[in-house]
């Protein structure tokens, strides 16, 4: 078998990097890609054989751990009946379901095939809906690379420093007004100016994609607020936060009700899939009962289907939340205090089983604050922790996740991976 780095030789060959999505490449952090073999519960395994214990959780999605005995099980029953149909299955309706009864904002859910599609179809709906075409959203919030979303965006754009993006007409990115995450007053301002344009505003309620940065209070409020005098149709990408706080998502915790929602991630079990949902008035005009058309051929795949539906049912059961938020939360005050005996500056922003240790001794609350972080500092943490055999996200600006596979003897290894790390700075 060869190993990571003459497969990532031989990869750039033939995929654009070497990576089928940019962050895997590793730059930012001056390191190879891991290329893995296998995975099983809070664990990977490079094709070298070496095992880490892993918090990139396939980007959040494995949130029960890696091969669950369960959703392994319902993929091997559905695969034995097919792998797709292009034509509706009980499983779509049961899974549709499931996110309609987690969700008091949705009363309709049309499922896609990622996070991408769900926010860029979300977006013609509300267009189509509105019959505005301007659009607001917040700077550092990634919703996936859809030509309208790509404005100051996160994830891999900010990761690699990328201010935008070639290929993206000037006319439509002009239709994108971007604004301060964190910022309501600059929300007011922007729909003095444009209201009557606006069809929506889109926002991560918790950021995801710049690193965790939670709503300050009072700013989710007054964004539905403001958007609901406006008629402006009021968007919640929560493909990473949707399942991952709580069987719904962080709207559920707010009490808000957004008019559009987009889901991701767990819902597939670790499967391609993505999902955005809302009101019945608004969702009725999509195709073939409305005139704005969506369609694909792979959405509702009954491997995802299957895979999904096993993970939600398992996360309904009691307590699992209240089971992350303990590990995730003593997992944060350990690495803090240890940084705090090292005295290096850091900030731990965590929401639930989901953090971002920011190498900076400033409060991080929007895009800006998050670019102030030293990634220099950031690149060496990365490259020791995962010389001690734990795997985080390879950039300043993404989420690590704590599972429910996450055993204590998994906190303790790597609380000591940091203490290790740290001596060093």
């Amino acid at each position: 078998m060869k190993d990571s780095e003459s497969l990532f030789e031989e990869a750039q060959k033939y995929i654009p990097g070497g990576v089928n999505s940019p962050v895997r490449a590793f730059k930012a952090v001056g390191a190879a890609p891991l290329f893995i073999d296998r995975a099983s519960g809070s664990r990977i395994w490079d094709v070298e054989g070496r095992e880490y214990i892993d918090y990139i959780s396939s980007w959040g999605p494995m949130i029960l751990g890696h091969s669950h005995p369960a959703i392994v099980e319902a993929i091997t029953r559905a695969v034995r009946r097919g792998t797709s149909y292009g034509i509706p299955t009980e499983m779509e309706v049961e899974m549709a379901r499931l996110i309609v009864s987690a969700f008091p904002s949705i009363d309709l859910v049309r499922m896609v095939s990622s996070g991408t599609e769900a926010a860029m179809s979300a977006i013609r709906l509300a267009r189509g809906y509105t019959g505005r075409e301007k659009i607001i959203k917040f700077e550092g919030c990634y919703h996936g690379h859809s030509d309208s979303l790509l404005v100051k965006a996160g994830s891999g754009v900010a990761t690699l420093g990328i201010p935008g993006s070639p290929g993206v007409p000037k006319d439509l990115a002009e239709l994108t007004i971007t604004l301060p995450y964190n910022n309501i007053e600059a929300v007011k301002s922007a729909i003095d100016k444009y209201g009557d344009d606006l069809a929506c505003v889109i926002v991560e309620p918790v950021a995801g994609n710049m690193g965790v940065v939670p709503p300050r209070s009072g700013f989710l409020e007054e964004l539905r607020s403001v958007t609901y005098k406006r008629g402006i149709l009021l968007i919640f990408d929560e493909v990473i936060t949707g399942f991952r706080l709580t069987c719904g998502g962080i709207q559920n915790l707010a009490g808000i009700e957004p008019d559009l929602t987009c889901l991701g991630k767990i819902i597939g079990g670790g499967l391609p899939v993505g999902a955005f949902g809302g009101k019945r008035e608004i969702m009725d005009k999509l195709a073939p009962d409305g005139p704005v058309y969506q369609a694909g051929t792979l959405s509702g795949n009954p491997l995802a289907m299957a895979a999904g539906a096993a993970t939600l049912k398992i996360l309904q059961e009691k307590n699992n939340y209240e089971t992350l938020e303990k590990k995730t939360s003593y997992l944060c005050d350990e690495i803090k205090r240890i940084f705090k005996k090292r005295q290096i500056p850091v900030s731990i922003n965590r929401v639930g089983s989901m953090f971002t240790l920011f190498f900076t001794d400033s409060e991080v609350f929007d895009f800006a604050s998050a670019g102030r972080c030293n990634t220099e500092l950031f690149a060496r943490y990365f490259r020791g922790m995962l010389a001690h055999r734990i795997s985080i996200p390879p950039s300043q600006f993404e989420a690590s996740f704590v599972s429910l596979a996450h055993t204590d003897e998994d906190m303790e290894i790597t609380i000591k991976a940091c203490d290790k790390v740290t001596k060093d700075f």
